[in-house]
């Protein structure tokens, strides 16, 4: 499962910090890995540089082999819950569809 983060020009893409986001989505997402062959993380500041309330938006886009991708979107204080809330609604999606495809 490949993992790549983007963002936009107001957010400091540190390599720390993509590292320990994909080490982050790796592992809550580590059961799905077979279904799964990326992961596209877009990261940006919705108020650019000013300040605001939720304004860190987070789309993680699941890419799943033989299926169209998911998409969920987060938005939050902080890049760090952004990315969070985000993968805990990409693995609830991602529970749903491997549920129904295990059903069949």
């Amino acid at each position: 499962m490949i993992v790549k983060i983007n963002t936009d020009k107001t957010l400091n893409g540190e390599e720390r910090s993509a590292d320990f986001f994909t080490s982050q989505i790796n592992e809550a997402l580590e059961r799905f890995e077979s279904h799964i062959s990326r992961i596209e993380v877009h990261l940006k500041d919705e108020n650019g540089k000013k300040d605001g309330f939720n304004d860190i938006s987070c789309l993680l886009e699941a890419r799943l082999e033989g299926r169209q991708p998911i998409a969920v979107t987060n938005q939050a204080n902080t890049v760090d819950l952004a990315v969070t809330g985000a993968i805990d609604k990409v693995k609830s999606a991602l529970e749903t569809i491997v549920g129904k495809i295990q059903k069949h």
